[in-house]
C-alpha cells in the first residue's frame, strides 16, 4: 500500500548498544585537557558502532568514529537545546536560532559558512527539534580541520558578527519557512493543534518547534545573544566525528580549535512531563482540502521509558503495513483511504496516535471512521497480537539495525543523539534487546494503560465551510495565549564570555592534498533473453541492494490511460496468484526484506533490499510476485479508488500545481505534458483488462537492466540471478517521437489556489534532453552561480537579502528526449511582483555580464570535489550504474566530467549564459490567490492568462 499522507510517519528509531569503559591510562599521550571517557571497539557477527568518547576540560563530549571505507568525514554538533527550553512568549527562537549560526561569526564572514564548505565538494544544514540543536557537515576528509575551525568559531564567536540587521532578515525567512511548510500546506497545522489540545498551557511541548509569528514579531538581537549565552556552550554540546579520519590528529584539532572555549551555564536535564488529558477533547481544524481526516491521541510515557518498546510494537501491530489491523479494517475495506497508527515519542513526553483520511466526495465522513477506529482498537483488545507478529516487527527491526550502518552520516547521527539523551552513544544491541523482550502480554498491558478507556483528543481536518462532517462539536477550545510583559534585555545584562586562544584564528586552516573519489570497481553480466547487469561488490555491511527496470513506464501508456504504469506496479504488490499480499509482507518482515515495485517516466524499477543471508529467500518472493501476479478484481477496485483519491491529495499541493503548470506550458498537448500519476479521468477509465495487457506486453527481459550492489561476486550473482536469467519475452513497443507545439511570446500563467498566504513563482523554458558531458552538463556548470546552489545570486538575492522566501533556486530537468530550465521560489504573497522583478534582474545581468572570476573558481572547487560524497551508500552506488546503463554512458564518464570542469573556460561559461538565461525567453508562472494577485501581475506589462490545470 503506498501511503498517501506522507506527513505522518512512525517515529520509532533503532539505535543502541552498550560501551565498555577503556583505562584512560592506556591513552596517556591524549592532548592536555582531553580525557578518555570510554571505548568500544567493533566486535565481529555484533550489530554495533565502534567508537571512541572523550571529554575537554571546558565540558564538550566528543565522539570519534573512525571508518575509512570511503574519503569522506561526517561532523555533527549537537547541543542539548530545543524548543522544550523555550519560555512563553518566545516561542520558535530555538529553531530561529538555527538560522542565526549560519550568518558569519567574527572570522568568518556572512554567507562563508556555505561558501566555504559548497566550495569544499561537500554538503551541510542544521536542524532543530524540542529537544536538540544539530549543525552538521558532510566533506572531503582533507576538509576536517577546516569544519572544525569553522564550528569552533560559531560556538565561541558568533556574537562577534551578530546584528539587527542579519536578525530581521532571518525573522523574515522563518517566516517565509512557516508559511511554506505549515500556512499553505494541506494539513500542515494538524500538530500545532494536536499540541494545543494535548498539553496543558505552558507545557514546553504545547507549542511547535517553529513558533509563533507574533512571538517572534516582538524579539530584537538581544534576546537572541542571551539565549546564546545560556545554551550555546560546550558544555551542552555534543561533537561527534566520523569517516575517514586519524584518531590522534583528530583530537589534537578537537582541542586547539574548542578546547579555549569558556563553558557556559550549567545545564541541568529537563524533568520528564508527560501530558495529563482531563477529559475526551474533541477539536476541529478547518483547512483547503477535500479529504477529511480524524486524528486520535493518548498521553503515554517519554523517551526511553520501560514501555517504549511495547508502545512501538502496538503501533506496529495496530498499523503496520498490509498486516496492520487498521488497514484491514479501513483500508482494504474502502472505508479509508488512509489508516494508520504510530508513537511520537520525545525526552519529556510521548504521545500515541491513530488516523484515518476519509474519501473526497460523498463518503467525506468522519463519524463513521471514527467509530471503526475505535472498534479496531476493541478487536485488538480482545484478540491481542497476532501469532509471529512479534517475529514480522522483529525481523524487521533487526535488519533496520544492519541498514542503518550504510552511511557514515547515519552511524554519526546515531551516536549523537544516543549521547544527549542518554549518555551512551550506540544502543543499537540494547533496543534490539528491548524489542526482542516484548511479549503479546506487555504489548496488551500498555494497550490497557494508556489507551483502553483512557481520555484522548481528538481532532478533525474538515474542509472549509463543513464543520458538519467532524466527529464531534468542539468541546475544547485552547486558552488564549496570554504573552507575558515583554522585557527588553539590555547589553549590560548580557554576559559574553572572552576565548583567550594562543594562536590566529583568523587564519583559516590549509586544505591537505585533495582526496581521489574512485569509481567502484564494476562487473557486468548479459543474459540471453536481453537484459544487462552492472554490480559492484562492497562488503562494508552484509546486505545486498537489487534494482531491476523494465521497460514499462508511462511514457509507454497511449493517451488517456495516464496512470496504467503506476497502476500496473502497484497491483503486483497485491500479492500472486500462490499468496495473499498479507502473507508475502509477513515473510518479507521475517527476512527483514524490502521489495517495492514503481513506475516512472520510463520504467518500472523493482527494487530489493536484502541483508545477504536472506537473499535467497527474498528473491523467491520477488520471483513469485514478478511471474505470477494476482491481479484479482476486488484488488484492481480498491487500488485504482486509492489512486483516485492520491491524485486528489496529490493535486492540492501548491508544487504540484506548479509543476504541472510547466508541463502545460512548455509542452502543450504532447504527451510530455501529461501528469505521471494520471487524472482522475483517465485512472477511472482504466480496467483490470487494461492491466493485464500493460503487463503482458512491456513487462519483458528484453531491454531490462539491472544494476546489484553490495556483499555479493559476481559469480554468486548470476547464480541467484537465475530466474531472471531463464525468463523469455518479446521486445516491448518502441516510442513514438513526439511533435511539441512551438511557444510564441512571453505571457504570465496564473494558477488560482484562493487564500493562499504565499506564491510559487517560476521562470521556465524549454531546454535540452539529458547528457552526461555534453551542452546540457555545461549549461548546469555555468548555472551553478546562478541559481545552483545556496550561494548562488538569485538565492542570496530573494532570501538573504529581501527575506521574500525560504528559499530560491535554478535547476535542469531533462530525460532523453526534452528537457526543461526552472527557475522557482515560494515567497510572501505580497512579494509575489517584486519577486519575479529580482529573479529577471538577477538573469539578465548573468546573462549580459557572465561570472566572475571568483564565481568561476568556486565553481571549479565545489563541483570538482564532490565525487568524494557521490558512492558511499548501496543507494548512491545503485543509482550512478543505473544512469550508466540508462542512458548508455561510459565507464569513465565521471572523470570526463571532471576533467570538463577543471578546463572549461570562462568564455564559454558566459556564452552558454547568454545562450539559456535571459529572461525574456521565459514563461513566468505564478500559483497564488488570483483575485488578488491578477491586478498586481497586469503591472508588469506582460500578457497574463489565467491556466487550468489539467488534473
Amino acid at each position: 500500500m503506498r501511503k498517501i499522507w506522507i506527513g505522518v510517519v512512525s517515529l520509532i528509531a533503532i539505535y543502541g548498544c552498550t560501551s565498555t569503559n577503556t583505562p584512560t591510562s592506556l591513552f596517556s599521550s591524549l592532548p592536555s585537557g582531553v580525557t578518555l571517557v570510554e571505548q568500544e571497539d567493533a566486535q565481529p557477527g555484533k550489530v554495533m558502532i565502534p567508537y571512541s568518547k572523550y571529554r575537554l576540560a571546558n565540558g564538550l563530549t566528543v565522539i570519534l568514529s573512525p571508518d575509512h571505507s570511503d574519503p569522506l568525514t561526517h561532523v555533527d554538533v549537537t547541543y542539548h537545546v530545543g524548543s522544550a527550553r523555550e519560555v512563553p512568549g518566545k516561542s520558535g527562537f530555538a529553531h530561529f536560532f538555527e538560522h542565526m549560526m549560519f550568518q558569519g561569526s567574527k572570522h568568518v564572514a556572512d554567507q562563508e559558512h556555505f561558501r566555504l564548505i559548497t566550495e569544499a565538494g561537500g554538503s551541510l544544514n542544521g536542524s532543530t527539534n524540542r529537544d536538540r540543536t544539530n549543525y552538521y557537515e558532510t566533506v572531503p576528509a582533507n576538509q576536517l580541520e577546516k569544519v572544525l575551525w569553522l564550528e569552533s568559531d560559531r560556538m565561541g564567536f558568533l556574537l562577534d558578527a551578530v546584528s539587527q540587521r542579519k536578525f530581521e532578515i532571518q525573522r523574515d525567512t522563518v517566516k517565509n519557512e512557516r508559511a511554506q511548510n505549515y500556512d499553505n500546506r494541506p494539513y500542515g497545522l494538524i500538530w500545532e493543534k494536536m499540541g494545543e489540545a494535548m498539553y496543558p498551557k505552558g507545557h514546553p511541548y504545547s507549542w511547535q518547534t517553529i513558533g509563533y509569528v507574533e512571538d517572534l514579531d516582538r524579539v530584537d538581537v538581544n534576546d537572541l545573544k542571551a539565549f546564546f549565552l545560556r545554551w550555546y556552550g560546550p558544555n551542552n554540546a555534543v561533537l561527534t566525528i566520523g569517516g575517514d579520519i586519524d584518531v590522534k590528529q583528530t583530537l589534537q584539532w578537537v582541542n586547539k580549535y574548542f578546547g579555549s572555549i569558556p563553558r557556559g551555564p550549567e545545564v541541568d536535564k529537563a524533568p520528564k512531563q508527560p501530558a495529563i488529558v482531563p477529559q475526551d477533547r474533541y477539536v476541529t481544524m478547518q483547512d483547503r482540502i477535500q479529504q477529511p481526516m480524524v486524528v486520535i491521541g493518548w498521553p503515554t510515557s517519554y523517551r526511553g521509558s520501560d514501555d517504549q518498546a511495547s508502545l512501538d510494537a502496538l503501533a506496529k501491530v495496530l498499523g503496520g503495513g498490509t498486516n496492520g489491523l487498521l488497514y484491514q479494517n479501513l483500508v482494504k475495506t474502502q472505508k479509508a483511504v488512509d489508516a494508520g497508527a504510530f508513537q511520537e515519542c520525545a525526552e519529556l513526553a510521548c504521545n500515541f496516535y491513530v488516523y484515518a483520511m476519509a474519501p473526497s466526495g460523498d463518503k467525506a465522513q468522519l463519524k463513521p471512521l471514527y467509530h471503526e477506529l475505535m472498534q479496531t482498537l476493541q478487536q485488538f483488545e480482545q484478540q491481542g497480537v497476532p501469532e509471529g507478529r512479534l517475529d514480522q516487527i522483529n525481523g524487521m527491526a533487526e535488519a533496520n539495525a544492519v541498514f542503518a550502518l550504510e552511511s557514515v552520516q547515519g552511524k554519526v547521527t546515531q551516536l549523537a543523539s544516543n549521547e544527549t539523551f542518554y549518555g551512551q552513544p550506540d544502543r543499537i544491541e540494547t533496543q534490539l534487546e528491548q524489542l526482542r523482550a516484548v511479549s503479546p502480554q506487555s504489548v496488551k498491558d500498555v494497550y490497557q494503560r494508556y489507551l483502553d478507556g483512557q481520555h484522548k483528543v481528538t481532532l478533525s481536518v474538515v474542509p472549509r465551510g463543513k464543520t458538519e462532517l467532524a466527529v464531534q462539536p468542539d468541546n475544547f477550545t485552547p486558552p488564549a495565549r496570554e504573552l507575558p510583559e515583554y522585557h527588553k534585555i539590555s547589553d549590560d545584562e548580557l554576559n559574553y564570555r572572552t576565548v583567550d586562544d594562543d594562536f590566529d584564528r583568523s587564519v583559516m586552516p590549509q586544505v591537505a592534498e585533495a582526496v581521489q573519489a574512485h569509481m567502484p570497481a564494476l562487473y557486468e553480466l548479459y543474459f540471453d533473453n536481453g537484459a544487462e547487469l552492472l554490480g559492484t561488490e562492497t562488503s562494508e555491511t552484509p546486505t545486498v541492494l537489487v534494482k531491476i527496470k523494465l521497460p514499462a513506464g508511462e511514457r509507454h501508456v497511449e493517451s488517456g490511460k495516464e496512470g496504467l504504469a503506476n497502476l500496473t506496479a502497484a497491483m503486483l504488490e497485491e500479492g500472486s496468484t500462490k499468496r495473499s499480499v498479507e502473507q508475502i509482507q509477513a515473510e518479507l518482515d521475517k527476512l527483514g526484506s524490502q521489495v517495492s515495485v514503481n513506475a516512472n517516466s520510463y520504467s518500472t524499477s523493482i527494487v530489493i533490499s536484502s541483508l545477504k543471508k536472506n537473499l535467497p529467500q527474498t528473491l523467491d518472493v520477488v520471483s513469485e510476485v514478478l511471474f505470477h501476479p494476482g491481479f484479482r478484481a476486488e484488488d484492481f477496485a480498491r487500488i485504482k479508488q486509492q489512486m483516485i483519491e492520491g491524485v486528489v491529495y496529490q493535486h492540492q499541493q501548491p508544487g504540484w500545481l506548479a509543476s504541472q503548470a510547466t508541463r502545460q506550458v512548455l509542452f502543450g498537448d504532447s504527451v510530455f505534458a501529461r501528469t505521471s500519476d494520471g487524472t482522475k479521468q483517465s485512472i477511472a477509465g482504466l480496467t483490470l483488462d487494461d492491466v493485464k495487457g500493460f503487463y503482458q506486453q512491456h513487462y519483458t527481459p528484453q531491454g531490462a537492466q539491472i544494476v546489484v550492489v553490495g556483499d555479493i561476486s559476481k559469480r554468486e550473482v548470476r547464480r541467484e540471478l537465475h530466474f531472471f536469467a531463464d525468463w523469455k519475452g518479446e521486445v516491448s513497443p518502441l516510442l513514438r517521437p513526439q511533435v511539441i507545439p512551438t511557444l510564441n511570446g512571453q505571457k504570465v500563467y496564473l494558477v488560482d489556489k484562493p487564500g493562499a498566504p504565499q506564491s510559487i513563482v517560476r521562470l521556465v523554458r524549454r531546454g535540452l534532453p539529458f547528457d552526461a558531458t555534453g551542452e546540457l552538463y555545461r549549461s548546469q556548470l555555468a548555472n551553478f552561480n546562478l541559481g545552483g546552489n545556496f550561494n548562488s545570486r538569485i538565492n542570496q538575492n530573494l532570501r538573504e537579502d529581501k527575506g521574500y522566501t525560504y528559499g530560491a533556486n535554478g535547476y535542469f530537468a531533462s530525460n532523453r528526449e526534452v528537457g526543461a530550465i526552472v527557475y522557482n521560489a515560494q515567497v510572501r504573497a505580497d512579494s509575489t511582483v517584486p519577486s519575479i522583478i529580482e529573479m529577471e534582474k538577477e538573469m539578465s545581468r548573468f546573462s549580459q555580464q557572465g561570472m566572475t572570476e571568483k564565481e568561476l573558481q568556486f565553481m571549479r572547487l565545489a563541483v570538482g570535489q564532490q565525487d568524494a560524497l557521490n558512492y558511499e551508500t548501496p543507494s548512491q552506488k545503485a543509482q550512478l550504474l543505473s544512469s550508466i546503463l540508462t542512458y548508455n554512458l561510459d565507464r569513465d564518464y565521471l572523470q570526463q566530467r571532471n576533467e570538463i570542469v577543471k578546463d572549461i573556460d570562462k568564455s564559454t561559461l558566459d556564452d552558454l549564459a547568454a545562450k539559456w538565461f535571459n529572461p525574456d525567453d521565459y514563461q513566468i508562472i505564478v500559483v497564488g490567490d488570483a483575485k488578488t494577485l491578477k491586478p498586481e501581475l497586469e503591472k508588469l506589462t506582460i500578457p497574463v492568462e489565467e491556466l487550468e490545470i489539467i488534473r
